[in-house]
């Protein structure tokens, strides 16, 4: 059963939320129609997380317009990703925004203590790949998810890898970001027991198309339970990641 719903329902055996309150909270309104976006307010419901704001695309107006609406309707901790220096200073003028320009990446409001039955490694082949990395590693921890981070172990230097077996052997889910060739998801794959997240990235020579060779390496990869996501979609990754890494029938170890 959905996490959020499981609350409600035990907030009110244990006395703590009256019966009307959590009808109120299950009968609300599932949207909020504000003219160029409808705000999903049942999100957290139905799938345990909240609606994320994809800023690629929308005007700041339009960006602090929807975080208004969620956070008059009781969202707490809001995620906006692939957001513009303007964008954000326009938001962080009237919400409390934390901006990582590094991924484009905005965070409003606290990040909740993790709750996950593990830890997720998030590893990049190389230091171009960062970007991409922290929209993944961002998105984990909002989710609720402790998070290492392990960046430029890339296999042109596979001692760096070597060098973390520890955190690799003892991670819920790794996500192993990498352009070039890509070949970092595969090498990771072959040494851990948890699933592997595999993100191409756009990073590389001619050769390389913008990443559809790492994104064919990983698709194409020997290593046994290697997913891979669309390329440079570092919050996909982190999404997956936090889903695997929230399961209530995988008993932490």
């Amino acid at each position: 059963m959905n996490n959020e719903i499981k609350r409600i329902l035990e907030s009110v055996r244990a006395g703590e939320l009256p019966v009307e309150d959590a009808l109120l909270k299950l009968k609300a309104a599932p949207f909020e129609d504000i003219g160029y976006a409808k705000v999903d307010l049942h999100r957290k419901i139905r799938q345990g997380a909240a609606e994320v704001i994809y800023g690629a695309g929308k005007t700041p107006e339009q960006i602090a317009g929807i975080v208004a609406a969620m956070r008059k309707n009781g969202q707490e901790s809001i995620l906006i990703t692939r957001m513009t220096p303007e964008a954000a200073a326009f938001v962080g003028a009237a919400h409390p925004l934390d901006y990582h320009g590094e991924s484009g990446t905005g965070v409003i409001g606290p990040l909740p203590e993790p709750d996950g039955i593990g830890r997720i490694v998030v590893a990049t082949g190389g230091t171009s790949d960062i970007p991409v990395a922290e929209e993944a590693a961002l998105t984990a921890r909002i989710l609720g998810n402790e998070v290492t981070r392990l960046y430029d172990v890339g296999v042109a230097g596979l001692h760096r890898t070597l060098a973390h077996l520890d955190d690799i052997m003892g991670a819920s889910v790794i996500i192993a970001i990498a352009g070039m060739e890509g070949a970092l998801a595969s090498v990771i794959g072959g040494l851990a027991d948890c699933p592997v997240i595999a993100v191409p990235t756009s990073v590389g020579y001619g050769a390389s198309f913008h990443g559809l060779s790492a994104l064919l390496s990983m698709l194409n990869s020997c290593a046994s339970g290697v997913s891979v996501v669309n390329i440079d979609n570092g919050f996909g990754a982190g999404y997956l990641a936090s889903m695997i890494n929230h399961m209530d029938v995988k008993k932490e170890t």
